[in-house]
């Protein structure tokens, strides 16, 4: 597996060695092993699995505490995910780091907790596969604006199309407030 940095510190691109043959392809997505080896000691303890359609955008998503770390990978269809740093002592606070994650390519994204995520789809149906490395809790939950103009996310998509939750989330300048930042 490669692994490689990007801008905000902890968010890394991960890139599986893949065995490809005239069958197909295989390739190891986790191994505690060489994550270990790596310096990712992360207890993963639940997986979740979601299919959506073109143009959905889904986030950004967060839980509030020490936060939620995924490791992201989209198995069918292409996406463009998107992750946050809202550590609010963080040098890249309020900085967004997007790619593009997809069946083809393989990469997966390693996003630790203090950073909401998201993502848009770009293909016909889309499926997103991620672990996490705390329970999921609907009393941290919480959720910034996708298109807010203080985060300046460039979504790939022009008319999204949104659940209510994601239709009603706060603005950055909301959760400063709330973590004592403004």
């Amino acid at each position: 597996m490669e692994i490689e940095t990007t801008p905000l510190e902890g968010l890394l691109v991960l890139k599986p060695k893949v065995f490809e043959d005239t069958r197909g392809f295989f390739f190891e997505s986790y191994n505690a092993a060489e994550f270990a080896r790596a310096g990712i000691h992360i207890q993963w303890v639940q997986d979740n699995h979601a299919l959506s359609v073109r143009d959905t955008l889904r986030g950004l998503h967060f839980q509030r505490g020490p936060g939620q770390p995924k490791l992201v990978r989209c198995t069918l269809g292409v996406i463009w995910d998107v992750a946050v740093d809202i550590r609010p002592d963080s040098p890249t606070l309020g900085q967004w780091h997007g790619m593009d994650l997809s069946a083809e390519n393989k990469l997966m994204l390693l996003i630790p907790g203090g950073f909401a995520h998201g993502y848009a789809v770009l293909s016909d149906q889309a499926e997103v596969q991620y672990k996490c490395g705390t329970l999921y809790d609907p009393r941290l939950e919480d959720q910034i604006q996708w298109n807010n103009p203080d985060l300046a996310v460039r979504w790939p998509v022009v008319s999204p199309i949104l659940s209510q939750r994601d239709l009603s989330a706060q603005s950055f300048k909301e959760y400063l407030k709330s973590v004592g930042q403004q």
